[in-house]
């Protein structure tokens, strides 16, 4: 699933391509699970709207739309597992799975593929609802004192911890492990144990290992591409995600793998504690 890096810059790229666009025709595919808003309601709310911006939130991205000037609407599209946004050429062919695609007044077009179908789009009129955020803290914005509060008295481990998204919006499974890695945390770490500096230097740690990610375009490890369809950079950067058995890049000790909260955990025996 896309995480933080992926989504910041699949939102980064949209934005760049659809700035102040118009949608003139908005098409619907009939797989309703993809759909938190009627596809008919959605299309009839796009069409005729600008994008003014295009950003992140958690793991969503928010599409801010107007008739006008003003930001009366939201899209808000979540990738799911193999979802992609593509901004791209009416004579492109379509990809297997297209799902919705909005014919814009540049001539271009916006679509939304996804094979899995487990990414979600709602639309929000903003006189009718309010906007949409996310349901935890913000990793690259959050302070020390805000951050190691997150955790107090917490008996799941620290790994377990990070992937819950009430708590901080936008971390998955490639971006908590390298960063417990940098942070020389074991992932079993009961979170309410930890100590004031060893959150705080996790929090550096992440905030370091997520602008990393977005300055390399994200992680590739499957269908992850950008607006453009093009591959990121990070997975070659990866110290312990999916390296297991292989030499730490710091110590040389093989890297293991554990299950933490069912998901999949990597980390280097001997220099994470």
């Amino acid at each position: 699933m896309p995480e933080l890096p992926e989504v910041e810059t699949v939102a980064r790229s949209v934005d760049a391509r659809v700035r102040g666009d118009r949608i003139v025709q908005a098409c619907f595919s009939s797989h309703r699970e993809l759909f938190k808003t009627p596809p008919a309601e959605q299309a009839n709310g796009l069409e005729g709207r600008r994008f003014i911006s295009v950003h992140r939130t958690g793991k969503h991205i928010v599409c801010e739309l107007g008739s006008g000037r003003q930001i009366d609407a939201q899209w808000i599209v979540h990738l799911g597992m193999t979802g992609r946004l593509l901004v791209t050429r009416p004579d492109v062919p379509l990809a297997p799975h297209t799902h919705v695609r909005l014919t814009l007044a540049s001539g271009r077009e916006l679509r939304f593929v996804d094979p899995r179908r487990f990414g979600r789009l709602e639309f929000r009129n903003l006189s009718c609802v309010s906007g949409f955020a996310g349901p935890g803290a913000e990793p690259l914005a959050i302070g020390r004192g805000e951050f190691a509060a997150l955790f107090r008295g917490r008996r799941l481990a620290i790994k377990a911890a990070l992937l819950n998204q009430t708590l901080l919006a936008g971390v998955g499974n490639i971006y908590a492990d390298e960063s417990l890695f940098r942070a020389g945390i074991r992932p079993r770490r009961r979170a309410g144990r930890l100590t004031r500096a060893e959150l705080e230097r996790l929090r550096q740690a992440l905030r370091q290992i997520l602008r990393q990610a977005i300055r390399l375009g994200g992680s590739s490890v499957s269908d992850y591409v950008d607006a453009d369809g093009e591959r990121g950079f990070f997975q070659l950067k990866h110290c312990v995600y999916l390296r297991t058995g292989e030499p730490c890049r710091r110590c040389g000790t093989p890297i293991r793998r554990i299950l933490v909260a069912g998901r999949g955990t990597h980390f280097c025996p001997r220099c994470q504690h």
